[in-house]
């Protein structure tokens, strides 16, 4: 019986070990994320951090808590609206639409038929790479 309070003992060490981890990363990325913080106060948090750790990070946490969630978010919004531009760039940039500026350019006469076709041949040929 002794057995599995020492199993369930070290299970839950572990688990508070691996949040505690997780804690730091956190707090640690926020750090480097806030841009409000010179270098000298980073790295005053990160000293205390390593001298004092289970209490800097509760004060981190405490003082610090409601602006770690508003820069994550902020930085959650960026990486969206980045992911989407790349993505509306990238699927606007097929040979359709390739082939339908060149029309565009034919019709308001900018460019000659003959240029046209070299267009179309080009937007076509790399479509089936």
């Amino acid at each position: 019986m002794e057995e599995f309070w020492d199993i369930l003992w070290t299970t839950f060490i572990i688990f508070a070990f691996v949040a505690y981890l997780m804690i730091l990363v956190s707090i640690l990325t926020d750090l480097f994320r806030d841009r409000s913080l010179n270098g000298w106060l980073k790295a005053v948090w990160i000293i205390f951090l390593v001298w004092v750790p289970f209490f800097t990070a509760l004060v981190y946490l405490i003082g610090r808590g409601k602006g770690m969630a508003e820069r994550q978010h902020a930085y959650a919004e960026q990486t969206r609206q980045a992911t989407n531009d790349y993505i509306r760039q990238t699927a606007g940039s097929g040979p359709s639409s390739e082939i339908a500026q060149a029309k565009a350019l034919l019709d308001s006469e900018a460019i000659t038929a003959e240029e046209y076709e070299h267009l179309k041949a080009k937007a076509m040929a790399s479509s089936s790479r």
